[in-house]
Parts: structure tokens; C-alpha cells; sequence
């Protein structure tokens, strides 16, 4: 008999942490429903995107030494390096250097093991194109700077709930303050 009571707590234990599990998804969905939809018309308004945004790879031809590790340290060995021993300043030249958009994942490795910093995560996520074999860039597209999105005046920025929070409670600040 004994055995059996020890079941039934264990079971009354689960029934219970089960229904607090089920109250809490439940209460963050609640909270959820309480919050205005937010619509952004695409092409016209654009979000502002965080500080550690991994976009399209920028390469400075004039940094890379050649070395390969970007290569190296791709999981999926995908920047192209080609390059020639120059004999008499004992150096690697860089020929040509190329990424292929449709096949990276954007881990950010190359960038981060690149000793001489050539390479950098730029804020462009607009890379769609009709033909894949487009998304394959070479040092000169690689080397444009995309426009920043607070630059550009033709474009609305919108931005995120939290950043408007913060904004209207500075706001409020220097209300208070001149008043």
C-alpha cells in the first residue's frame, strides 16, 4: 500500500507543476494580447537594426594579407582566396577574394578571426536577387559601403517599442528639469 501513495503524491506533484507551467504560458500571453500590432510599410519604412547585426561581409582589398584564415575558420570553407608568392618581397599578393551570399550563413567567424580586421559586418539584409548566381560577390562589391539606413532621407525610421519607451522617458526628463 505504501507504494501506491508514493505514486499518487509523485502524481499529484506533476498535476500540479504541469498547471503552473500551463498558468504561466498563459499569464505571458495574456500580457501579450495587450499590445498594439506594429505594421511597417517596407519600402517606405524601415526599422532600425541592433548594433550587433550581422549582415553582408565588407572586405578592404588593401588590408588582406592573404593569410587564409577566414577560410579556415568557415564552417563551410566559403570565401575564395586566390593569391601569388611574390619572390622578391617574400609576401603573399592577394589576386582576387569572393563570397558567395547564397551559400553563407553569416556566423560572423571570418570576421572575428580576421587578424589584420579587413573584413566587417555591415547593416545590408537586402540581398535578393532574381539569379543566385548574383549573390556571389567579388572584392570591388565587396568593398562598397552599403547606405545607412539613418542616412538615407527618402526612407521613415521606425523604431522599436522599447526605444520609444526610452525616448519619451528622456523626453519627460528634460520636461520635468526645465519646469
Amino acid at each position: 500500500m505504501f507504494p501506491m501513495v508514493t505514486g499518487f503524491l509523485n502524481y499529484g506533484q506533476q498535476t500540479i507543476r504541469a498547471a503552473r507551467y500551463i498558468g504561466q504560458s498563459f499569464i505571458i500571453t495574456l500580457s501579450h494580447t495587450n499590445r498594439l500590432p506594429i505594421t511597417i510599410q517596407y519600402p517606405y519604412e524601415k526599422s532600425i537594426i541592433s548594433e550587433r547585426f550581422r549582415g553582408r561581409i565588407h572586405f578592404e582589398f588593401d588590408k588582406c594579407i592573404a593569410c587564409e584564415v577566414c577560410v579556415r575558420v568557415c564552417p563551410i570553407d566559403l570565401p575564395v582566396v586566390d593569391w601569388r608568392f611574390e619572390k622578391d618581397i617574400k609576401k603573399k599578393q592577394l589576386l582576387n577574394y569572393s563570397i558567395d551570399f547564397g551559400v553563407c550563413i553569416f556566423c560572423g567567424n571570418c570576421v572575428e578571426y580576421c587578424p589584420t580586421n579587413c573584413l566587417s559586418m555591415t547593416e545590408e539584409y537586402e540581398l535578393s536577387t532574381y539569379d543566385r548566381h548574383e549573390l556571389n560577390y567579388n572584392q570591388i562589391a565587396l568593398g562598397r559601403l552599403p547606405i545607412s539606413v539613418i542616412g538615407d532621407y527618402t526612407i521613415q525610421i521606425v523604431r522599436n517599442s522599447t526605444q520609444i519607451k526610452i525616448y519619451k522617458d528622456k523626453s519627460l526628463d528634460s520636461r520635468t528639469i526645465t519646469n
